[in-house]
């Protein structure tokens, strides 16, 4: 997989609408693909947007174009992919595997956190004018999501991104030089993202999670969802519902995924913080399971799983959650999400669904709207 290669503002727009006017496509996806007005409008985090669907959190939110075509396909809530401290490492490739099952190795951002901050920004600057272009609501809604303990999350460069995302002018106006003339002067938004879902992945102690969220909500002023685990359930019932009914026997989480989950009190304590702080406050279901890699495709001790498998542990975890805090607790849900289980999951109240779980879907979307100088 070739490391990853931003464009530029000038080239992204010039292609957009030279290519619209061409050939009727953006980004090589076809007009009759566009769905500019999904019709579906709910309320995340207070905001206002025209359908809970969007791409999750993953490869494919990192650039620009990517994160463009999922707003034409009617894509609306955008998690953008996680980015955290370490910013320079080497990702071992290949670092997805996703022939039936998803499995990946895949770890944060590819890019530097200037560079995620400029995609971002570019993305939801493209977004406005071919809104404007097609005269609808971009009515979209930017998600950032950091990682992975305290320390990292309150370090000088990720309070700097997350700021400059609260408030991107300065961002937007050193990219205006770039668009057509006619746009130069466009009055675009400037707080690209109000709310953060804070992924703590495996091994982040409850007490920890706890002063992250405490951080982001009252030091940052971000409404917030914290990105749980599929062993909230327990080694009982993960190895239960894997390998008694759904014949995953192959697959072997080991005992060490488990007890450092926070348990449902700590999620209640954090609720209220939020309404003591005037935030909004969500759980998501879920990160991807931690197994052994007896594949051999991947390298490494242990894979994470996500897709079918992974859908149906996080939805036992969408029961136990309704059955305590009942609906008072939003839920924002991307596990094994497609075209089938997507309406009863939007049924179920569950807001955003997000999709593309690292699979040839997701590889393929990244592929085709890939732009090149």
């Amino acid at each position: 997989m070739a490391e990853l290669r931003p464009v530029g503002l000038a080239t992204l727009a010039a292609r957009a609408f030279e290519e619209l006017e061409r050939n009727g496509s953006i980004f090589d996806l076809p007009r009759h693909s566009f769905v500019l007005e999904p019709g579906h409008h709910v309320a995340v985090h207070g905001r206002r947007v025209g359908a809970p669907l969007g791409p999750a959190a993953g490869p494919h939110t990192q650039l620009a174009q990517n994160i463009v075509s999922s707003w034409l396909a009617g894509g609306r809530v955008v998690e953008l992919k996680t980015v955290q401290m370490l910013d320079r490492i080497k990702i071992a490739r290949p670092c997805i595997d996703a022939r039936t099952v998803g499995y990946n190795v895949e770890w944060s951002q590819e890019l530097s956190l200037e560079q995620s901050r400029a995609e971002y920004v570019k993305a939801s600057m493209l977004i406005e004018l071919l809104a404007h272009r097609f005269g609808v609501e971009a009515a979209v809604l930017f998600d950032v999501s950091v990682g992975y303990d305290f320390a990292g999350i309150t370090s000088e460069r990720v309070v700097e991104f997350l700021r400059g995302m609260i408030d991107a002018r300065s961002t937007i106006d050193s990219q205006r030089d770039q668009l057509p003339r006619r746009y130069r002067d466009f009055d675009f938004t400037t707080n690209i993202a109000s709310s953060v879902t804070l992924s703590t992945f495996h091994g982040c102690p409850p007490h920890e999670i706890e002063r992250i969220a405490d951080f982001l909500m009252a030091e940052l002023g971000l409404d917030l969802a914290i990105k749980l685990n599929p062993t909230l359930l327990g080694e009982t019932a993960v190895n239960e519902i894997l390998h008694d009914r759904l014949g995953y026997a192959d697959v072997i989480v080991p005992a060490t995924a488990f007890g450092n989950d926070p348990a449902f009190e700590d999620i209640a304590r954090i609720q209220r913080r939020a309404t003591e702080f005037g935030r909004s406050f969500a759980v998501k279901l879920t990160n991807t399971l931690v197994v052994e890699n007896r594949r051999g495709v991947l390298p490494g001790e242990f894979v994470y799983l996500s897709g079918p498998p992974l859908h149906v542990l996080a939805m036992h975890l969408v029961q136990r959650f309704r059955h305590t805090f009942g609906t008072a607790l939003p839920i924002s849900f991307s596990a094994g999400i497609d075209r089938v289980n997507y309406p009863d999951a939007v049924r179920l109240g569950l807001k955003p669904v997000t999709g593309l779980h690292r699979s040839a879907q997701a590889r393929r979307l990244r592929a085709h709207a890939r732009v090149r100088e």
